[in-house]
């Protein structure tokens, strides 16, 4: 009896043992092979962001030490004169407000289109559906020009007018193929058969089931409508001639090419107004950066999500 015992209880333990792990012993071609790898990792992280890197430094360093090129690791002369300016500067808060509103307004559209229109290209029983995915993909290929698309703006009423920030592009053919292959692949029809079998009409079914489903691109889309909404200054500068309509990037776009490079009515001289307009460039910079920097942790667990699903299938 204590043989078969112990014999039960040394069962038990070799049962809950974990298997040894045999480690694959690398051979000198491995080794070097991953040297190489890890090194030019590193060289193009540091080519990315050490710009990113100096930008930080600069903006605390003295304008004389950033043109005389002093500065390269570490902040020389630490002034915060830049920033100072910066929060003394009406215009840069005004496109600040600007910017805001217009990448708010132009995100929130934009997904709800892109979205809405995804999915209804993405059900088999749309009317006329070859026809709209034919003109959405010409959209990609082939555009009228500027001067067309001034002169659209134009007829519409919207120069000088925020629309004319917000509406044109508020639909992006990549984007929306990109959220219809995730409605394709990544929602079952055996969920949209229940829903309807539940009463569900296709308001309620999109409202309650699918979009429910579908965050993962919709926090993809709305990064990149965000991003690149933010960043944008090509149509306020053609459309917009009123100041206090500009939006952050098109102020940011003067002070980089030093457009206050004369005398003001504060006295200062023309080289005391170009240092001050090197060091705002650089404060600017960082100011306009922060709030992508703060929203991006929020929606980059979707990201990869969002777009993996969705290159799956065409």
């Amino acid at each position: 009896m204590q043989n078969t015992a112990t014999e039960n209880i040394s069962g038990r333990v070799q049962k809950h043992e974990k298997p040894k792990k045999h480690r694959v012993r690398e051979s000198r071609g491995d080794r070097v092979y991953y040297a190489i790898v890890y090194f030019v990792l590193l060289l193009l992280a540091l080519i990315v962001v050490y710009p990113l890197y100096f930008v930080v430094i600069a903006s605390f360093s003295s304008a004389d030490a950033v043109l005389a090129g002093k500065v390269y690791l570490f902040p020389v002369d630490i002034d915060f004169t830049g920033y100072i300016r910066c929060f003394e500067r009406t215009d840069i808060w005004i496109g600040y407000g600007n910017t805001i509103w217009y990448t708010l307004a132009y995100t929130i559209l934009s997904v709800v289109f892109t979205v809405t229109a995804a999915w209804a290209l993405s059900r088999k029983t749309l009317p006329f559906r070859k026809f709209f995915m034919i003109f959405f993909t010409i959209t990609m290929f082939f555009g009228g020009g500027l001067i067309p698309f001034y002169k659209v703006v134009s007829d519409l009423g919207m120069l000088d007018n925020p629309l004319s920030i917000i509406l044109p592009g508020t639909v992006s053919a990549w984007n929306l193929f990109m959220a219809k292959t995730f409605f394709q692949t990544g929602v079952s029809d055996s969920i949209i058969e229940a829903a309807e079998l539940d009463g569900a009409n296709r308001l309620r079914l999109f409202v309650s089931v699918i979009l429910p489903l579908s965050m993962p691109i919709v926090a993809v889309l709305a990064l990149y409508y965000a991003v690149g909404q933010w960043n944008s200054y090509f149509n306020a500068m053609i459309f917009l001639t009123d100041q206090n309509l500009y939006p952050l990037q098109l102020v940011l776009k003067e002070i980089l090419t030093a457009s206050e490079s004369t005398t003001g009515g504060s006295g200062e001289t023309i080289l005391e107004q170009f240092r001050l307009a090197n060091q705002l460039k650089y404060v600017t910079v960082i100011i306009s950066s922060l709030p992508v920097f703060c929203i991006y942790p929020f929606v980059q667990k979707f990201f990869a999500q969002g777009v993996m699903v969705g290159s799956l299938k065409d």
